[in-house]
């Protein structure tokens, strides 16, 4: 289903980008998402495009 690809597209960029730069970004996964910091809304557009249109 495209709505649990885009969430978990969505989840998994966050990571990342919390593990890139863990001063700026914080990631809890537990009863829902809290993220606390900076997120690159470039880099995490360009993953829900890819998700929308069927890539990795």
């Amino acid at each position: 289903m495209l709505e649990e690809k885009l969430k978990e597209a969505i989840v998994a960029e966050l990571k990342r980008q919390a593990a890139n730069n863990p001063q700026s970004l914080s990631i809890e996964d537990s009863d829902g998402l809290v993220v606390n910091g900076k997120i690159d809304l470039d880099d995490l557009t360009m993953v829900i495009a890819g998700a929308v249109a069927g890539g990795p």
